[in-house]
């Protein structure tokens, strides 16, 4: 355990950010998966409104670091092509 007194205050802020970091990641990969299941069952209609409330998510998380960016173009890009053909089959 720390002692000094600014050790035991970044103690307590790494407990608060790790648990908000947590949740926000438990939340965007909840979100995807909600996608992923609308395309499975073959729900074009849904997989387009749960991507349309997903996209915010993977764009905010990246912007504050907690994902990269580049994974969330991918997560975005991907998902978004598996909807379009969907779409058209």
């Amino acid at each position: 355990m720390a002692n000094i007194k600014s050790a035991k205050k970044r103690a307590k802020q790494t407990v608060v950010r790790n648990a908000r970091n947590n949740s926000q990641r438990s939340m965007l990969r909840t979100a995807v998966k909600k996608v992923l299941k609308a395309l499975h069952s073959n729900d074009a209609e849904g997989a387009t409104s749960a991507f349309a409330s997903a996209q915010p998510l993977l764009d905010r998380f990246a912007s504050r670091g907690l994902i990269h960016k580049n994974k969330a173009a991918r997560h975005k890009s991907r998902l978004n092509d598996r909807i379009k053909a969907l779409k058209a089959a």
